[in-house]
């Protein structure tokens, strides 16, 4: 099994900055695609961005120029900076993750446990 935990989460003014981490631990062979999506409340999950291993990256157009992915391969940790926060930027924010466990392991994706992302005055 693969575990994803968050951090970076809070309350933050608008304009502000916030920099989420999420950690992979666990079985790990192999990473494909890491990536963060958000869920406020009474609305669905969506994509925000996500990264692949070789570090190609996709934004969510509501967050483009604003919200940078990368990515530790090293560390097997991604990162969401979060600029010029607005607040219908608040949410959930939840990492996902395309790992294997072993060579011969099927691709499977891990969800993290959530971090709340809250902008206001």
């Amino acid at each position: 099994q693969v575990q994803l935990v968050e951090s970076g989460g809070g309350l933050v003014q608008p304009g502000g900055s916030l920099r989420l981490s999420c950690k992979a631990s666990g079985s790990i062979f192999r990473i494909n695609m890491m990536g963060w999506y958000r869920q406020a409340p009474g609305k669905q999950r969506e994509l925000v961005a996500t990264i692949t291993s070789g570090v190609s990256t996709n934004y969510a157009d509501s967050v483009k120029g604003r919200f940078t992915i990368s990515r530790d391969n090293a560390k097997n940790t991604a990162y969401l900076q979060m600029n010029s926060l607005k607040p219908e930027d608040t949410a959930v924010y939840y990492c996902y993750a395309e790992a294997k466990n072993g060579a011969l392991s099927p691709w499977r994706g891990y969800w993290g446990q959530g971090t709340q992302v809250t902008v206001s005055s």
